[in-house]
């Protein structure tokens, strides 16, 4: 899903666009984490950016001789909230790239919109619409952030089919469904890691959560 450069040597508008919504959206989510971080939030969102980008180094094989990696957009709004979670994901992009070639210079604003702000936003908008339809219990949770992390996915890499398409690239129907195709099966590993990682934070850490979590409910007592 990273954006080599040459693949919008033609859509200099969309790089521009790209470059002018991701900045808009991290300066935006950097006033706010200004305004309202405390001291032990700031910590958090260091560690699930180490997180991120350690897990995103770890390929696993999908259909066809391709691979995918893990993204983490969803995982890191439902730690820390979306607009947190942008930055997070802007800072572990702006690494890739300048440091090891994932995704081009000029295409790192299309990348961090696709990666760094459909990603968390839409991935957290999903799971907070799921718990709102079946309502914010323990038990939904890490199904619900399944959900969330497979259409983080799927919705980044149709955004970037749709990048790709208005510079002229690959046409949208045919990027689109190859990206949205191999992402579905991509987005299958997230969610069972993203499922885990909630599960897990469930057990140990539920103040970690963004969203309220409900107190577990007493085991009912057996009839005498």
């Amino acid at each position: 899903m990273h954006i080599p450069d040459g693949f919008l040597m033609h859509g200099g508008a969309v790089s521009a666009a790209g470059a002018a919504v991701s900045a808009a959206a991290c300066g935006v989510a950097l006033a706010r984490a200004r305004r309202t971080l405390g001291e032990r939030q700031v910590p958090l969102l260091g560690v699930t950016a180490a997180f991120v980008f350690a897990a995103q180094m770890l390929n696993f094989p999908i259909a066809a001789c391709t691979s995918g990696h893990f993204l983490g957009a969803a995982l890191a709004a439902i730690l820390l909230g979306p607009l947190n979670a942008v930055l997070v994901m802007a800072v572990v992009l702006v690494i890739q790239c300048l440091l090891f070639g994932d995704g081009g210079v000029m295409a790192l604003g299309c990348n961090i919109f696709n990666m760094g702000v459909v990603g968390p936003i839409a991935g957290y908008g999903v799971f907070r619409t799921l718990l709102a339809v079946v309502g914010n219990n323990r038990r939904f949770l890490p199904a619900a952030a399944a959900v969330a992390a497979w259409f983080s996915v799927v919705l980044a890499a149709a955004a970037c089919a749709g990048e790709l398409a208005l510079a002229g690239t690959l046409p949208l129907g045919l990027g689109l469904p190859a990206m949205a195709g191999v992402h579905a099966l991509i987005g299958g590993g997230e969610a069972i890691i993203t499922a885990a990682a909630v599960s897990l934070i469930l057990a140990v850490r539920p103040d970690l959560l963004a969203c309220p979590v409900p107190a577990p409910q007493p085991a009912a007592k057996a009839a005498p």
